[in-house]
């Protein structure tokens, strides 16, 4: 009888610590008001339907303020090393100016099925695109999709069709939001909107529209997004996949694999690629970061004043996102006086991109998510202390601005099913290597479906 006490007493700490543990490694959910003034308790919770318009007014303004733009001549044989190049500025320019159909691009906008629905005071905006055919025996799998700056829901266009067709027996209804601050959702009108927050008004945006379980994808600030979801309610976080995995802090381990990685790479975890993407390292992760991270520390801090340029000028807002979209897609295009722009993008797809910044007046509120992130000290935050649980599957993209190895991200990814070593690729993958970006997630969904 004592030993049927102590075993059921020895399973109920077991069971209370099991309990306990788990809790204690979920992120707080919280609650948040983010529209201005008090909250009110009677939100209107529906689902309203959207349509991207514009209007004669709006495009003779634009092209009033192009017309007044003034370049500075550059240096010679500067190429992309001190930001967008003039010359060619001039070049897209005129594109955007002379033959840039922005009203044929709304059509392309409006493609989609686009949505807006209250949720803390903001309206959340996101596009929800439903397989057209599902065959039969055909498993159908909801999944939210979550983009970065200075990128937009536009960024998944190519690569939506190719998940809402089903192949190797998967299909996926897909939902594309819009991260407050950005595009058509509207921005916070008070401090703190930090990834936190925008994870859990996106976990509110897929209960509202009754998915109780779903995967996620993202790069840039939707890694970090979708990431927060899985530590909020894992649960509902059937996998997590990425295409930007990062830790927020080093640690003995990552010391002692910097210190013998490029020697002895098998004793530390590093495979052959990771040597090659990350070393030399203070080539790649210092020097390299320091040439592309200036941005990062104004919109980290004063971004209110940078933007306030960006909202009253176009061409200085697209020199300044454009820029981002050469360099973070090749570090080379820096020695291309035309930043390589052409060669994975067309500037109708860069110019939309750009306009929904302009025509939201987007780009300040959009700057502020770094401050309300980065501006603070990450490693003290709820979110880098708790692991993530899910399945998760990474796409190691070459190009992309670090690279972070499967034993890295193993301290925070606690269940990693999948990491892919991309053949080509940076930064917005997506919008540049969707077929790829698509094949890897669909491999990593049927390693946690098995």
């Amino acid at each position: 009888m004592l030993a049927v006490s102590v075993a059921v007493g020895t399973g109920g700490l077991f069971v209370y610590f099991l309990a306990y543990r788990k809790k204690s490694h979920t992120l707080p959910m919280g609650d948040g008001w983010w529209g201005a003034g008090e909250r009110s308790f009677s939100e209107d919770e529906s689902i309203r339907s959207f349509e991207v318009k514009t209007s004669d007014e709006e495009i003779q303004d634009l092209y009033r303020r192009i017309d007044q733009s003034r370049f500075t001549p550059p240096l010679e044989d500067c190429k992309f090393n001190y930001g967008f190049h003039s010359n060619y500025l001039r070049k897209v320019v005129s594109y955007w100016r002379n033959e840039y159909d922005w009203k044929k691009q709304v059509k392309v906008l409006n493609k989609f099925p686009h949505f807006k629905t209250k949720i803390e005071g903001l309206d959340i905006h996101y596009i929800h695109v439903r397989p057209k055919y599902v065959p039969d025996g055909c498993i159908m799998r909801p999944l939210l999709m979550v983009h970065g700056w200075p990128g937009s829901f536009f960024e998944f266009y190519k690569i939506i069709p190719m998940l809402t067709e089903s192949s190797d027996g998967f299909v996926f209804e897909v939902i594309c939001p819009s991260i407050p601050g950005y595009g058509f959702s509207d921005h916070p009108r008070k401090k703190g909107f930090d990834s936190i927050q925008a994870a859990r008004i996106f976990h509110k945006l897929m209960e509202r529209l009754g998915f109780k379980e779903f995967y996620t994808q993202g790069g840039d600030w939707g890694s970090l997004i979708t990431t927060n979801m899985a530590q909020m309610k894992p649960e509902t976080v059937k996998g997590l996949h990425l295409n930007f995995g990062f830790v927020s802090k080093g640690g003995l381990k990552m010391l002692i694999s910097l210190l013998f990685g490029a020697y002895v790479p098998f004793l530390v975890g590093f495979t052959k690629e990771d040597v090659k993407r990350v070393f030399p390292y203070m080539q790649k992760n210092v020097y390299e970061m320091l040439l592309e991270s200036g941005y990062m520390h104004i919109q980290a801090t004063k971004p209110d004043t940078a933007g306030c340029a960006l909202n009253d000028s176009p061409v200085g807002m697209a020199a300044y996102i454009l820029e981002k979209f050469s360099t973070w897609t090749d570090k080379e295009f820096r020695e291309l006086e035309d930043g390589g722009l052409d060669r994975k993008y067309s500037l109708d797809e860069l110019l939309t991109n750009v306009m929904i910044y302009w025509t939201t007046s987007s780009i300040v509120s959009s700057m502020r998510f770094y401050k309300e992130n980065v501006g603070r000290n990450m490693e003290k935050r709820p979110d880098a202390r708790i692991p993530v649980y899910s399945p998760t599957g990474i796409s190691a993209f070459p190009n992309e601005l670090l690279h972070s190895p499967s034993v890295w991200l193993q301290q925070r990814y606690k269940n990693i099913v999948s990491y892919s070593y991309m053949p080509r690729g940076g930064h917005f993958a997506a919008f540049e290597e969707p077929k790829l970006l698509a094949d890897d997630f669909r491999q990593f969904v049927k390693k946690v479906e098995k």
